[in-house]
């Protein structure tokens, strides 16, 4: 998949206005995701995204060592998906999902890779996709 189809998926399915939400959604959720994983899983996701997509999950990583697996839960997820994105808590929740959806569909099983490397408070974020409640 490449950029421009990623940040389309995301968009469509996020039902977001235009492209550059779409972008700042992917940014801010897959920047929290690289603060929360192991630096080497970061790595590995990114190198199965595109190249600008992957840079979000590398900049954590190269930031001082901050994206070495920084522990802490959904609440914390959730506000600084919600900080950096600009959005209110609920749609973070819903953008989130959105985005470990396409990210799954573009890295064919690694994704459950690094869901394995989350809490169990944090894998509904990634079991639920875009459709259905999230369930905890």
């Amino acid at each position: 998949m490449d950029h421009d189809h990623f940040i389309g998926q995301v968009q469509a399915r996020a039902q977001l206005p235009s492209r550059g939400d779409a972008e700042g959604l992917t940014r801010a959720t897959l920047e929290t995701l690289g603060e929360r994983i192991p630096e080497q899983v970061a790595m590995h996701l990114a190198d199965q995204l595109p190249l600008e997509i992957g840079e979000h999950l590398r900049r954590t990583v190269t930031m001082g060592g901050v994206g070495t697996g920084e522990r802490f839960g959904m609440d914390e997820f959730v506000r600084r998906v919600s900080d950096r994105g600009h959005l209110a808590e609920p749609n973070a929740v819903y953008g989130a999902r959105v985005v470990f959806e396409v990210t799954g569909e573009a890295t064919q099983g690694v994704l459950d890779k690094v869901r394995d490397t989350l809490p169990a408070e944090l894998r509904p974020l990634i079991d639920a996709g875009s459709k259905g409640e999230m369930r905890t």
